[in-house]
């Protein structure tokens, strides 16, 4: 299993870092430098790919080699895959060879056979790198190679440049590295890049755009203890967090700046539903408090002006209606920007790395045998089970109030409404699947119709705030704000109705 850690540097950083103490401090001999070409092979559909593996041919100097990877995953920049390697006679891959050194079987394995699939494989795309290796031996005894490669990902008269620090594990522990890049990250800028050359390739291939990112599947075993299953939970937050990191920097994707926020509400969720057994230390929960508060703002002024404005029917104020709209995406614009700032920097690398070091780390695992009158044993189905009715509990006493609530109680609902849902979607794969489906769907349309009166509550206090800068609209956000107070009345009847409607839907149960 391959283990490295990808972070991306700016060309201009590049000299600093060549100078680096840690380099010099812990490197064996001088740094060894090889100019390499790979060629990387499929079929036009993709088939290595599809089923999560990739193969490569790679000259050095004279010597060409093979090398397939697969399976595995990648998380906060740490990626870890099986690799099987060997030296080839010439610039194209001996797929005999390979089948003999796979050891870990998945569809990969039957493509090697297919002799259809060797006569459809070719070229797709090509790296030119020049790769510079130190060899580091570190106090601890733990050893990473470290590499640098700057080149370029070509396809036809397509090109993507290659700026990249390659930390991978020889011996040792995962957390060596991210302590190592936290040391680096002192002094150098750099980028967590969890795109692999290949996936980069792949893209380049397809003239792919990278999207907005949704949570990932989620598989859970009854059999896991409460521990393992919150580091599974939690990657899958964080994935989605950073997989949606390049879209809200290029800060032209507003999807991608809704799905990282999501995918920060559901690391929270996931936290408070463990809080009783592992405790975030204090320094990371507040860096999380300040991401989530750099991406929000933008996103409450996106939804304004591209959702709540509009379901207002324009007739004779069409004209003004768009005024406000545009000074509803200048305020969006203006606050993307600032979260693209934000996740661009290094505080926020520093962030990921932590949070990844501290998840990998035995610390919070550590502190599990420390509390008292815990069954840290108990199976996951029963501490699931538990929490979730829990979480039912909590929703329902809220809910009883929404008869006559007010925006402040509604709200209330709304965030017992949405963590049912998360936690719910967590342990999703533990229960019969008709059963969950069917209590997700309903607890959904409960929250989606929750969300639309807190986006007009939202948008209220949004639209007196371009009043405040623009006197000149009041008239027309005068107008929009009675049209969204009568709309929140018929969005009330219809939470109502779907109160009841969720009531009557029974908790999933083993």
């Amino acid at each position: 299993m391959e283990v490295e850690l990808k972070l991306f540097i700016r060309p201009q950083d590049i000299a600093s870092f060549k100078k680096h103490p840690l380099l010099k401090k812990y490197a064996q001999s001088a740094p060894v430098v090889q100019e390499q070409v790979g060629i990387y092979f499929d079929t036009d559909t993709h088939e290595l790919r599809n089923c999560d593996a990739g193969l490569r041919v790679r000259q050095a100097g004279k010597v060409w080699t093979q090398t397939l990877k697969a399976g595995g995953e990648v998380g906060s920049g740490l990626h870890q895959r099986h690799e099987w390697e060997s030296v080839v006679h010439r610039a194209e891959p001996d797929l005999y060879a390979l089948r003999k050194m796979i050891d870990v079987r998945g569809a990969w394995d039957d493509l090697l056979s297919s002799p259809k699939f060797a006569a459809r494989l070719h070229p797709i795309f090509t790296t030119t790198i020049i790769r510079t290796i130190w060899q580091l031996h570190l106090p601890n005894g733990s050893e990473i190679e470290c590499v640098l490669d700057q080149g370029v990902i070509s396809h036809a008269d397509r090109h993507d440049a290659v700026s990249e620090i390659e930390l991978e594990l020889k011996s040792g522990k995962a957390t060596d590295l991210f302590d190592f890049a936290l040391e680096l990250l002192k002094k150098i800028p750099f980028h967590i890049e969890n795109l692999s050359k290949a996936e980069r390739g792949y893209i380049l291939h397809a003239q792919e755009k990278t999207g907005a990112v949704k949570a990932g599947s989620l598989q859970l075993s009854k059999k896991m203890t409460m521990n393992q299953a919150f580091a599974v939970i939690v990657e899958n937050c964080l994935r989605q967090v950073q997989a949606n990191a390049p879209g809200v920097v290029a800060a032209d994707n507003r999807e991608s700046l809704h799905q990282m926020r999501i995918g920060l509400r559901r690391l929270r969720s996931a936290l408070k539903l463990f809080q009783e057994l592992i405790t975030l230390p204090e320094e990371l929960r507040l860096e999380l408090e300040w991401l989530s508060d750099a991406i929000s703002a933008a996103r409450d002024w996106d939804v304004l002006a591209t959702k709540t404005l509009g379901t207002i029917g324009t007739g004779t104020v069409e004209g003004e209606l768009d005024e406000v709209r545009q000074a509803a995406l200048a305020k969006a614009d203006q606050l993307h920007q600032a979260a693209a700032t934000a996740v661009d920097s290094v505080r926020y690398t520093r962030l990921i790395l932590s949070f990844a070091r501290w998840l990998l780390g035995n610390e919070w695992r550590e502190s599990l045998r420390q509390l008292k009158g815990k069954d840290l044993r108990k199976r996951l189905k029963i501490f699931s089970q538990d929490m979730l009715e829990k979480d039912q509990q909590r929703l329902k006493k809220r809910g009883r109030q929404l008869k006559d609530a007010d925006a402040k109680t509604r709200h209330r609902v709304r965030i017992a409404a949405k963590k049912m849902r998360y936690d719910t979607e967590f342990f999703q794969s533990l229960y019969p699947s008709n059963e969950t489906k069917e209590y997700v769907a309903a607890l959904a349309d409960l929250q989606d119709g929750l969300g639309s009166l807190n986006d007009i509550a939202v948008g209220e206090s949004l639209l007196l705030q371009i009043e405040q800068d623009q006197s000149g609209l009041s008239g027309i956000t005068g107008f929009i704000r009675g049209y969204l107070a009568a709309r929140a009345a018929e969005d009330e009847r219809k939470v109502k109705k779907l109160w009841k409607k969720f009531k009557t839907k029974q908790l999933p149960s083993f």
